[in-house]
C-alpha cells in the first residue's frame, strides 16, 4: 500500500515538499561546488587538462594498440598535440573556474541528488517497493559514474585526438579558446554518465506502462539508429570512435529489455496472486 500520509496531502503539500527537496539538492551542489573551488588547482591540473597530454593513459593504450596490430598512427603516438589552449575574455578563466566547480559538484553531489528524488516519489509507492530503495540510488549512482568515467577516459581523448589533428590548411593554427576546450569535456562526461541511465529509464517506462519487452525487441532496428545518431552527436565524425560509443549503448540496450522483461513478469505475478 502506499503511504497513508501521502495521501492526505494536498497539492500544495506536495509543491512545499518538492520545494524542500530542490533546496537541498541545490544546496548539496553548492557545497560540493565549494570544495571543488576550493581544489580547482589539482581539477584542472590532472583532470581536465589531462586529456590533452599524451601521457594520458587511453592515448598510451591506443599507441600500443596500433603498434600492435601494425598500425604507424603517429596521433596517438606523436610527443604533443598541435594546439594551444587560450583565453580571450577579461573574465574567461574565472568564469571557467566558476562553471567547472560548479559541474564537478554536480557529479560528486550525485548520489544524494539521486536520494533526494527518491526520497520525493517513494512515499507514494508501495512498501515492497520502497525497500528497493537502497538498490535504486546505488544502481543509479553506479551508472552515472560508470558513463562519466566512460564519457572521460574514451570519448573525450577521442574527440580531442581527432579535433586536434584535424586540419584544412597548414595555414591554419589551433588555438582553441578554454571554455570550447572544457565543453568538449564537459559534455562528453556528463552526456556519457546521463546516456548509462538507460537502463533505469526503462525500468520506469515498464513500471507505468509505456514500454514492454515486445515492443524493445520490435523496434530494435529503429533503436539501432537512434544509437548510431546519439554516437555521431557526442562523438567526432570518424567511424571508428562512433562504434567505440555505440557498443556499449548497445549493451545497455538489451540490458535494458532483459530488465523490462523481468519488470513485467513481477507484475503478472502480483496480477495472478491478487486473482
Amino acid at each position: 500500500m502506499a503511504n497513508k500520509k501521502t495521501d492526505e496531502m494536498s497539492f500544495l503539500d506536495h509543491l512545499e515538499d518538492l520545494r524542500w527537496h530542490l533546496i537541498r539538492i541545490t544546496l548539496s551542489i553548492l557545497i560540493c561546488a565549494t570544495v571543488a573551488f576550493i581544489f580547482s588547482g589539482f581539477i584542472f591540473e590532472h583532470i581536465v587538462f589531462a586529456p590533452k597530454r599524451m601521457d594520458f593513459p587511453t592515448y598510451k593504450w591506443l599507441c600500443q594498440a596500433s603498434q600492435f596490430i601494425g598500425i604507424n598512427d603517429a596521433t596517438f603516438c606523436a610527443a604533443e598535440f598541435p594546439f594551444k589552449i587560450q583565453s580571450r575574455q577579461m573574465a574567461g578563466q574565472f568564469s571557467a573556474d566558476i562553471w567547472t566547480s560548479i559541474y564537478a559538484g554536480f557529479v560528486i553531489a550525485f548520489p544524494y541528488v539521486i536520494y533526494q528524488f527518491w526520497s520525493f516519489i517513494s512515499p507514494g509507492l508501495h512498501s515492497s517497493e520502497r525497500k528497493h530503495s537502497r538498490g535504486f540510488i546505488f544502481t543509479t549512482s553506479f551508472l552515472f559514474f560508470l558513463g562519466v568515467l566512460f564519457g572521460y577516459f574514451i570519448v573525450t581523448p577521442l574527440s580531442i585526438n581527432f579535433l586536434a589533428n584535424y586540419s584544412i590548411s597548414p595555414e591554419v593554427v589551433n588555438e582553441f579558446d578554454i571554455s570550447s576546450y572544457i565543453s568538449t569535456v564537459r559534455s562528453a562526461a556528463l552526456a556519457s554518465g546521463f546516456v548509462f541511465e538507460l537502463p533505469i529509464i526503462i525500468y520506469f517506462l515498464t513500471k507505468i506502462g509505456l514500454v514492454t519487452p515486445q515492443i524493445m525487441r520490435k523496434y530494435r532496428k529503429f533503436a539501432l539508429v537512434i544509437v548510431l545518431i546519439l554516437s555521431a552527436i557526442i562523438t567526432p565524425p570518424d567511424l571508428a570512435s562512433q562504434v567505440i560509443v555505440a557498443i556499449p549503448i548497445l549493451i545497455l540496450y538489451q540490458v535494458s529489455i532483459y530488465i523490462s522483461k523481468v519488470v513485467v513478469k513481477n507484475q503478472n505475478k502480483k496480477q495472478k496472486v491478487h486473482v
